[in-house]
């Protein structure tokens, strides 16, 4: 990084600090040369991530269509949009953390169930019969089924998001 001052391309690092999020690094740097004092932000360049769509074309991930969906799935239920803001960190998360720039719609579809599964249990289903195609009561009845299935072999099922945090965080 090169002093706004001088242009001299050498500078000590005096400080450094991760931001909250721990996405960028700040640092207070000190120019070898003149002096002078500047900040820098560093943040690593993340690819971009594409998704699979079920009839096979490509589209770059849209964090914002994302949250939409969840959104309708849980109106006029308790969750708030910071859970979902937290859900949607989590799969973009699991979906970067693989060397894949793809992904496919499906594994998105299955990473927002699983989260909103521990999350609230009818959004889980809303979601599910929109991202399913659900096409009968049947349908409904089949999922339902499965769910008390789940709920009874698992002891973390009610678990809300605040207390599985780790779910969300890693």
């Amino acid at each position: 990084m090169k002093c706004r001052q001088c242009q001299n391309p050498e500078s000590k690092v005096l400080e450094s600090r991760e931001s909250r999020d721990g996405r960028t690094v700040r640092r207070r740097r000190e120019c070898i040369k003149c002096g002078y004092r500047f900040t820098t932000f560093e943040r690593s360049e993340e690819q971009p991530l594409y998704i699979i769509k079920r009839d096979g074309t490509r589209e770059l991930f849209n964090r914002e269509k994302l949250l939409k969906s969840m959104s309708i799935a849980c109106q006029k239920r308790s969750v708030s949009s910071k859970s979902l803001d937290a859900i949607s960190d989590w799969v973009e998360c699991a979906c970067h953390s693989s060397d894949e720039h793809e992904v496919t719609s499906q594994k998105i579809g299955e990473l927002v169930l699983e989260a909103l599964l521990r999350l609230d249990p009818v959004a889980y289903v809303r979601f599910a019969s929109v991202y399913r195609a659900f096409s009968s009561p049947e349908d409904f009845v089949l999922e339902l089924k499965q769910l008390t299935e789940k709920a009874q072999n698992r002891t973390d099922f009610s678990l809300d998001l605040h207390k599985d945090s780790e779910l969300m965080e890693s």
